[in-house]
Formats: C-alpha cells, sequence, structure tokens
C-alpha cells in the first residue's frame, strides 16, 4: 500500500510545520481529507488555533473551530506522520543574505522525529540547492537515516496570496518535484488531493526552488519599472495612473503599477536568487537595480509628503502626519517586512513622529517589529497630513467628509493628502481643493 493510500484510508498522517500564513490554509485543507497534525513552536498561536482563532484571517474563525487538525506545539508528535510538509518563514537579513536559521531549525526538529518510510516536502522560499545541500544533510544526521532509502524528500514552493480570497490553494496550480521519480509521483499525487487544478511536475528539485524565485523576482522587477517611471513622472509633473491608464488599453499592457513592495515574497525573494547567483561569480544587474529601486520608494514618498507640507505652509517639525495603513498588503493582518516602515523612519529624520492607524494589524505585532503604538482611526484628529499607505477596504471606503474630520480646522489646501495606493477619486478632491498627491 502506498503512502497517498495509507493516508486516504487514515493509518498514516500528515504533519504541516509552521502554521502561519501558508501553513496554517494548507493543514486546513488537508484535514478535510486525511489526517493532520499542525505543528508551531509558537505556543500563543497554537493556543488561539486551539481556542477557534484565526490570527490570519485567512480562512476565518469558523473554519478553525470546525477543522481536525491537531495543532500543537510538542514536536514528538511529529512521530506519527509519515509526510511532512515545511511551512516555515525564510526571511533575509540585515545585508540582505539569506537567513537560513528557520529552515535549519525545523530541518534538525523534523529530523529528530522522522521515522522511516517518511517524505518530508519544503515549501519554504530558498535559493536553487537548498533542499538538497542543506536540509536533507541535516534531516540525515539528525535521523540517523539515509535519504532516498529510508526517507524521501521533495520542493513544491508556496503560491498562496495572504489576503487573496480568489487566488486560493485549491485553485493555484501546484509545482512538486522530488528526489526522484517515485517520491515525485506519490508527493504529486498527494498534493492533488486538496489542488483542484492540479500539479506540475517540475524535472527536479533545484528547478522547483528556482521557479519560486524567479516567479517573484520577474514581479519585482516589473513593478520596479513602474516605481521609476513614477518618480519620473513626479518631476516632470505627470500623473503616473493616468499614464498606466492611457497604457493599459493596449492589449498586451503587464498591468504593473507603481507601489511599497514589501512583504514575505517579492520583497526577499529576489535576494536569495542574487545571493546564490554571486556565489558563482555573477554580479546581478537587473533583479539587484530592481530591488534597490523598490526599496528605495519609502523614502520617495516620505520626502514628497515633506515637499507637500512645505506647499501648504507648514512647519515640517510640527505637522500632524497620520499613515494609514502598516501591513505589508490591503485586507492583511500581515505586518512582516512592511515597506511602510521606511516611510516612517525617513520622516523621523525631519522630526515628525507620525501617528499609524491599521485596524487590521495586530498591535503587538506592530509594536514588537516597528516600535510603534497603533491608534485608533476614530481617535485622529487635527492632521496637517493624512497618508493612504495601504489599501485596505475601511480607508477605500471612507467618504470625503470622514477623511475630512481626520484634519485640523482650516482651508482644505493646507489639508495634505498622499494616496500612495491611488484608491481615493483624484478629482473629487482635487475639485474641493485639497492638496493631493498619489503614486
Amino acid at each position: 500500500m502506498s503512502l497517498y493510500e495509507k493516508l486516504v484510508n487514515k493509518k498514516e498522517k500528515i504533519a504541516v510545520v509552521g502554521l502561519g500564513y501558508v501553513g496554517m490554509p494548507i493543514a486546513v485543507a488537508f484535514a478535510k481529507k486525511v489526517d493532520v497534525i499542525g505543528f508551531d513552536l509558537n505556543t500563543h498561536k497554537i493556543d488561539q488555533y486551539n481556542n477557534g482563532i484565526d490570527p490570519t484571517n485567512e480562512v476565518g474563525d469558523e473554519v478553525i473551530r470546525q477543522t481536525t487538525v491537531d495543532f500543537t506545539s510538542n514536536a514528538t508528535k511529529l512521530k506519527e506522520a509519515k509526510f511532512h510538509i515545511v511551512a516555515v518563514p525564510t526571511p533575509v537579513n540585515a545585508d540582505k543574505t539569506p537567513n537560513l536559521s528557520p529552515i535549519e531549525g525545523v530541518s534538525k526538529t523534523i529530523g529528530q522525529n522522522l521515522t522511516e518510510g517518511s517524505i518530508v516536502v519544503y515549501e519554504s522560499t530558498v535559493y536553487p540547492g537548498v533542499t538538497e545541500d542543506i536540509c536533507i544533510p541535516i534531516l540525515e544526521k539528525e535521523s540517523g537515516l539515509k535519504c532516498g532509502r529510508d526517507f524521501k524528500v521533495g520542493y513544491s514552493p508556496e503560491r498562496i496570496n495572504p489576503g487573496d480570497k480568489i487566488n486560493r490553494l485549491e485553485n493555484i496550480v501546484k509545482i512538486v518535484s522530488g528526489i526522484d521519480n517515485d517520491s515525485l509521483e506519490e508527493i504529486a499525487q498527494i498534493y492533488e488531493l486538496v489542488v483542484e487544478v492540479g500539479v506540475h511536475r517540475a524535472t527536479s528539485i533545484k528547478v522547483a526552488e528556482a521557479a519560486k524565485v524567479v516567479e517573484n523576482s520577474q514581479r519585482d522587477i516589473n513593478i520596479a519599472f513602474m516605481n521609476e517611471l513614477a518618480m519620473v513622472f513626479d518631476r516632470m509633473g505627470i500623473d503616473t495612473q493616468d499614464v498606466v491608464e492611457a497604457m493599459n488599453t493596449k492589449w498586451n499592457s503587464l498591468k504593473f503599477y507603481p507601489g511599497l513592495v514589501g512583504g514575505h515574497c517579492i520583497g526577499v525573494d529576489p535576494y536569495y536568487f542574487i545571493y546564490e547567483a554571486e556565489k558563482l561569480g555573477y554580479h546581478s544587474q537587473i533583479i539587484l537595480s530592481g530591488r534597490k529601486i523598490n526599496d528605495g520608494m519609502g523614502e520617495f514618498v516620505a520626502d514628497t509628503i515633506i515637499k507637500k507640507l512645505i506647499h501648504a505652509n507648514k512647519v515640517v517639525k510640527k505637522a500632524k502626519v497620520v499613515i494609514l495603513g502598516i501591513t505589508f498588503k490591503e485586507n492583511c493582518p500581515d505586518t512582516r517586512n512592511s515597506k511602510v516602515e521606511d516611510i516612517i523612519k525617513r520622516l523621523n529624520e525631519y522630526g515628525i513622529d507620525p501617528i499609524i492607524v491599521d485596524p487590521y494589524a495586530d498591535p503587538i505585532d506592530a509594536k514588537r517589529e516597528y516600535e510603534v503604538d497603533l491608534v485608533p482611526l476614530d481617535m485622529v484628529n487635527d492632521a496637517d497630513c493624512v497618508v493612504f499607505a495601504v489599501g485596505h477596504s475601511m480607508f477605500k471606503d471612507m467618504t470625503l467628509e470622514k477623511i475630512d474630520e481626520l484634519f485640523g480646522d482650516y482651508s482644505n489646501e493646507e489639508k495634505v493628502i498622499v494616496d500612495v495606493k491611488s484608491i481615493l477619486d483624484k478629482d473629487m478632491i482635487k475639485e474641493s481643493g485639497y492638496s493631493y498627491w498619489r503614486l
């Protein structure tokens, strides 16, 4: 009987290791078909799941309450599983080099609890070679087992888009790969239990690893191009969004837009590719340039805020700036690698300590990661400048009257609105006399 058959007949279990924005939805999806152990070192997160709370908002509290996933922080429970899915974060260090400590640590934990006949599949984003050159040796050392003989390994890059309720695990083609043909077919068959649109069998683990970093690097480069255009058009006095709207009337327009590029994928993955390329003696030109442009957009926005304040006759150091949003994307509580931080830091250099509002973000996460205290929207008043930094639905739905309540009692031309996400009605705001700028 194959491992697939044992799982379907509930004679064996799947373990999902790492229960964040990627791992938790995977665990919940598989639990509808097979027995699943959900493991995470974060005991607070496990307590939340066991109490029916979804801190990620990816599936919702009701789904968490009803799921059969066995949520645990007890690593020895991994011995009960034969199919392990690794979904831990792979961040970068301060010098933009890959930080592999999370994936090395989880490999050690799994290795210590690995049993003969198991399959370990990594979903964490890495540069080509990490699974075979770094992870497998750790698994072998900790378990005393031999890869290829006693256990198998595969790689299947995560493609979940946090906060996206349309493109989900079930309807995104899953790339799968294995250490050999037998493991490839087993892994493919198991993932097909939950991926309705099917899987793509990559020819090797390295190909699958490369596909992930390249697909996000491609997006990063295209957004960088739009960001560079936005900076040039700003000097020309041309509205970038008007240009994009005109350009997008052509059938083959790629429909990318300027913006802040953060998060744990697009803002990180290119650095993994750059790192490995440089190890092999190739200095990236296009990818690295794109990263530099995107990493500088926070400062560009902040400098624009300062210019708008000066034009509105505000004393910069005394200006009250309110930033709406600190998560890395709209309608998502994930604050990791948010480029709004770059706006805050740049404003700090000018002596401005902005007020941050984000009803989606966890105040504890915001304080821990960025040393900011979130303020409720209804507590904001007397603002000189309001910055729409994240396109949360709540901010998109704000009426002009509601926006005006955030400002002080002075003329509209002295009220500065900076629309980073271009979510507001430009014509209506300008007709009302506000000092308005959008990226």
